[in-house]
Parts: structure tokens; sequence; C-alpha cells
């Protein structure tokens, strides 16, 4: 190989992996801080993004009344399940929990916390999916109380954004 081979190859390398880096999401910490929340998500150009419809708790006890959060549990036993729903929508499109880059989180005021989110009880279902050894990457997130959801027992809905690896 001539040098001017050499380095036209060296060059054409050198842009290819740029090109993939700058492929691939990028997570922005927040500074100082470990709370399990990016600052900011990039998703480059060119990626396929999917947008996941707000996902409700599943029932835990079937003999307490459908409209009551006795049906549904406390704000960390629904936050599981939305969870779980969510990574197993996620699975079945192919991706996972790693791919979220945007999260919305809408919690309703919780009479055992003097009418106010349970918002320790949603961080402890959170941190069993996000900030983990085994799924470390981190999505936008934002965390709302809200009057009510479409159940009177749902506490948590959440839905996400996605992008395809």
């Amino acid at each position: 190989m001539h040098q001017a081979s050499r380095h036209a190859f060296a060059l054409l390398l050198l842009a290819a992996a740029t090109a993939t880096q700058a492929q691939e999401v990028k997570r922005y910490k927040i500074p100082d801080s470990d709370f399990p929340i990016s600052a900011a998500v990039e998703v480059p150009a060119g990626k396929a993004i999917v947008y996941v419809s707000g996902n409700v708790p599943p029932a835990t006890d079937p003999n307490a009344p459908k409209d009551s959060a006795a049906a549904y549990g406390d704000t960390k036993t629904q936050t599981i399940g939305v969870l779980a729903a969510i990574e197993k929508q996620l699975k079945g499109m192919g991706m996972g929990m790693g791919d979220v880059v945007k999260m919305q989180v809408f919690l309703v005021g919780d009479e055992a916390h003097g009418g106010h989110m349970d918002f320790a009880g949603f961080m402890a279902g959170y941190r069993q999916f996000f900030g983990t050894r085994e799924q470390p990457k981190l999505p936008a997130r934002s965390a709302f109380q809200v009057a009510a959801l479409g159940n009177p027992g749902y506490r948590v809905e959440i839905e996400v954004i996605a992008v395809r690896p």
C-alpha cells in the first residue's frame, strides 16, 4: 500500500469511528449529583424514536374493589408494576429500559402522605429499573403531581420515549 493510500485509509477509519460515535445516544449527568436521572439526553439524527403511551398499574389484589387503591397497592408497588409493564412492552419491540431517553411520571396525591405524592415510594420502585449495575443508563425525567388518573385507585402513570439501538 502506498503512503498516500495508507493515509487515506487511516482518515476513512477515523471518519467511520467519528460517525459511529455521533450515532450513539449521549446522556449528560447532573453536575455534582448522584440523583438517578440524566440532566439531558442527546439523540443523534437518524435514530428511530419510539413513543410509548402512558402505562398504569396492574391490579395486585383481585379481591379488592377495582376502583380502590387497595386493588393496586401503594405508590412503590404501582411504580414497579408500571415499569415492569413498560419493560415487557419494550422487550417485545426489541428494546430495553436502557433505551429509554425520556420519562414523564404522573403521581396522584396519597392520603397516607397528607394528600401529597409519595415521591419516595416512586423512587424506591424506579431505582429497581434505572441506575443499577445491570442497567445504568438514565433517562431525562419529569415527575408531576396530578389531581387524578383514569381510575381512582391509580397512584402512578408513566409514559416514556425510547430510541431504537
